[in-house]
């Protein structure tokens, strides 16, 4: 009997352990990160260093917590700050949609792939060009489209003479580079469960492969197809690097914004408040497909 309740306290406390060190990951290097942030987003410019106002003052043995709203306000206000938000979501929008119908396919390949060998190897070289800089891979595709034997080598196949970089289309196409792995992976982890019986009972049932896609695939692997397009949506809503170097001057990134008060005007604070409203923004999403799914999955336990 005391074995069995040691075993129990034992597997308790290990439980408690694997939840801890995520947990002690994420107050380390996001919480208490964030609570800075935000305590600078209600700062003002100031001389010295750091070079804003400080948040509190002790003064006749009274704590005085000084907040400014001025960041806030200024931002809420402009109008430059929703056009970058509104460029932002679009080009982010736009391409998730991209990594979707090109990811989609390679992970269905993917994970219908019987050797576990084959598998592994394709893996390896999706995952193999991000073990470099992402600056370096950047300026790679800067240095190959920008090179004038591409587009000679292009107009022999009958197309027109166009510019490759600086534009749309080079921003997108290094967008959808950088973000591709992050939807292709969790879908492959989620396509590779899938029993392939549930394909051949759709089969002789009459459905065609496009119907069996439909509504067998699609909809046990949109856990994976979700949690893949939020981890290329959030990331490249804030992207700075790939528009700076490789877009156009058509588009306002909101990420660019927030470099620019940081490095350029020395205004943390306002950098901060930017930071602080692009998070809740793109939190509050992240939210309502949580609870969305766990109502799905309370109604399919009922069920």
């Amino acid at each position: 009997m005391r074995f069995i309740i040691d075993s129990v306290l034992i597997h308790k406390w290990q439980k408690r352990f694997v939840i801890l060190v995520p947990m002690l990951w994420f107050m380390v290097f996001l919480l208490i990160p964030f609570l800075f942030v935000l305590a600078i987003s209600f700062t003002v410019p100031a001389d010295g260093t750091p070079p804003f106002s400080a948040i509190s003052q002790y003064t006749d043995h009274t704590l005085h917590i000084i907040l400014h709203l001025t960041n806030y306000m200024q931002t809420l206000s402009s109008n430059l700050v929703f056009i970058a938000l509104y460029d932002s979501a679009s080009i982010a929008l736009i391409t998730t949609i991209l990594c979707i119908l090109i990811g989609y396919p390679m992970a269905l390949a993917l994970s219908r792939i019987k050797s576990k060998h084959t598998q592994l190897i394709f893996l390896i070289m999706i995952i193999i060009p991000y073990w470099t800089s992402f600056l370096l891979r950047t300026y790679a595709w800067v240095t190959l489209l920008g090179n004038h034997k591409l587009n000679v080598f292009l107009m022999e196949f009958g197309l027109p003479s166009m510019a490759l970089l600086y534009n749309n289309f080079s921003m997108y196409l290094g967008m959808v580079y950088c973000y591709l792995p992050f939807l292709v992976l969790p879908l492959y982890a989620i396509l590779i469960k899938l029993d392939p019986i549930l394909n051949d009972a759709a089969a002789d049932l009459g459905a065609t492969p496009i119907k069996t896609f439909f509504k067998v695939t699609l909809p046990l692997s949109m856990p994976g197809l979700i949690a893949g397009s939020l981890l290329v949506f959030i990331p490249a809503v804030g992207e700075v690097v790939v528009p700076q170097i490789m877009g156009g001057l058509n588009s306002v990134m909101i990420g660019s914004i927030i470099w620019e008060q940081f490095f350029t005007a020395n205004n943390w604070g306002m950098s901060a408040a930017m930071s602080v409203i692009l998070l809740i923004i793109l939190v509050l999403p992240v939210i309502w497909m949580q609870k969305i799914q766990q109502r799905q999955a309370k109604a399919s336990g009922s069920l």
